[in-house]
């Protein structure tokens, strides 16, 4: 007796797998798509803070956080920096500074009442430092050329400063992102010009500033950096 066999034909074995590389295709390219979306929102972050610098110099002729007429400017219950060192030019402070008093704390609030920025104008408030698409901390700082304040090394211990007046840093970047931020926004060297890299999971006070910067080349990138660029 004639049995019958049934299976799948080459055809269809074929339209199979077409669907399936399809499939696959188009879940790389999404994730490519997600990938490229964030790192342009990393970059945002490096590209709206000198606007904010600007905007407010521009509306009320002084530095954010530095203002010494901040009261006055923006309002009663404003926070303003001592007079000691208002109005110098600096922002004091490191860029994770968490203490209230420090000029690159008040920025955040200054330039938010002055309407440039959106988030909490209350300091210590849960929402107040702002954080990147990955969820890390951002933040501001005065430029310097003294190496202990704020500078990276080359990782062979020849300190290089991040050129600028003023030093911006935005923490736990992965480093596949980190190499891509760098190469949109910089020179794609994250151990040299004005963006550079650290590996760094811990982020107290002044973390990056004398931390080794990492080459490109040796970026992990499943590991966690510290990005700093100066303006």
């Amino acid at each position: 007796m004639k049995r019958n066999q049934s299976g799948f034909t080459l055809i269809e074995i074929a339209i199979v797998l077409v669907i399936i590389g399809l499939l696959l295709g188009g879940v790389m390219k999404g994730q490519e798509l997600i990938n490229s979306a964030k790192v342009k929102n990393l970059a945002g972050d490096f590209k709206n803070i000198p606007v904010y610098i600007y905007g407010y110099q521009d509306k009320y002729r002084a530095l954010p956080g530095d203002d010494a007429n901040a009261v006055s400017h923006l309002g009663a219950g404003a926070a303003q920096a001592a007079s000691a060192v208002a109005g110098n030019g600096v922002i004091g402070g490191y860029w994770n500074s968490t203490t209230t008093t420090d000029e690159s704390y008040i920025f955040w609030e200054h330039v938010r009442r002055a309407g440039l920025a959106t988030g909490s104008t209350t300091p210590g408030a849960a929402d107040y430092i702002p954080v990147n698409a990955a969820g890390g901390k951002i933040g501001i700082m005065s430029g310097t050329t003294t190496v202990a304040s704020a500078a990276m090394n080359d990782g062979a211990g020849t300190p290089v400063a991040i050129r600028g007046s003023y030093v911006i840093c935005s923490q736990g970047i992965l480093g596949k992102f980190v190499k891509q931020l760098d190469l949109q926004v910089d020179d794609g060297n994250t151990a040299g010009g004005s963006m550079m890299a650290a590996l760094g999971t811990t982020y107290a006070t002044g973390a990056a500033a004398t931390t080794a910067a990492v080459a490109t080349a040796a970026i992990d990138d499943a590991a966690s950096y510290i990005v700093c660029m100066g303006i």
